[in-house]
């Protein structure tokens, strides 16, 4: 009888090194990084005129932090990501990297981040991402994830530093427009993240996560929804109101909020997943429309 085929560790070795380069960077999140991408650009544009250049140098400092906070997430939630149905599959959580090397790979990441935005772009820059990637990281995954519900609402401040860092690369400082796309994003980010943590509700209970919809119940859940998209509304008129942006602005951010708080109310009243489903993806094109507005208003 013939022996069978086998595959040599030559012919594996290219598979396995796409497997490890496609793992590693998953532990940077790359799917929640084009928003954030996204804001830093956008700001950048309101802000100035930047050269292609410092755009790029700018969001590859920006992925870096990000990414070196996403890896350190995955080092310290590998416990209840593997209890997940959602996250099971995690590099760290599914035993393909190394808890350590997760954790080295993601520290390294901000050093770089640091140095790469410091050296090529300004301090202040780098000094912002570096709070970011703090926040994140000790702020959100380490003090707030698991000991409150207001988590997110604290938490969600690292996600809201992109447009500081965005606006400090291109001016150098930091003002009162660059505060007000900071406030957008930190309001924005309670609502969207509860949206998601409604369909989310059984998992989070089951790894003992505190999140919202757990500790007080889905309908406190969506009552907070209503109450941060109609804050959301508010301060969204910031920008318009000192005189930072004008008409084109103005009309984007009250149709896209009428249209948010439209969302939350109809959550509210059915009660379903469907409608938190649509309410979590509509506010992800919500955020990227209501920043492109911005350029527009000030470009056009």
């Amino acid at each position: 009888m013939d022996a069978a085929p086998t595959t040599s560790r030559a012919a594996l070795a290219p598979a396995a090194a796409r497997r490890m380069a496609a793992d590693y960077l998953a532990l940077t999140k790359p799917k929640v990084q084009s928003l954030l991408l996204l804001t830093t650009i956008t700001t950048m544009l309101v802000a100035g005129d930047p050269s292609v250049g410092l755009i790029a140098l700018t969001c590859l400092g920006g992925y870096l932090s990000a990414g070196g906070a996403g890896a350190v997430n995955h080092w310290y939630d590998r416990d209840v990501d593997a209890r997940m149905a959602r996250t099971a599959d995690r590099p760290v959580a599914a035993g393909r990297i190394s808890p350590r090397a997760a954790l080295v790979f993601g520290c390294a990441l901000s050093a770089l981040s640091f140095a790469e935005l410091a050296l090529t772009v300004n301090l202040l820059a780098g000094s912002l991402a570096m709070c970011g990637f703090v926040g994140y990281t000790l702020l959100y995954t380490v003090w707030l994830k698991r000991r409150t519900w207001q988590n997110i609402v604290w938490g969600g401040a690292a996600g809201a530093v992109p447009p500081l860092v965005g606006w400090a690369a291109v001016t150098g400082g930091l003002d009162g427009m660059a505060i007000y796309l900071f406030a957008i994003v930190f309001f924005w980010t309670p609502p969207h993240f509860w949206a998601l943590s409604l369909l989310m509700k059984d998992e989070y209970a089951k790894v003992g996560i505190p999140m919202l919809p757990v500790v007080r119940g889905e309908a406190e859940t969506r009552r907070q929804i209503v109450l941060y998209a109609l804050l959301l509304y508010a301060v969204t008129q910031l920008p318009f109101c000192a005189g930072g942006l004008g008409a084109i602005y103005l009309a984007a951010s009250l149709v896209l909020g009428g249209a948010f708080i439209a969302g939350a109310v109809l959550l509210q009243r059915r009660a379903d997943r469907r409608s938190a489903l649509r309410l979590y993806l509509f506010s992800l094109l919500y955020l990227a429309l209501l920043f492109g507005a911005m350029v527009a208003d000030v470009k056009l």
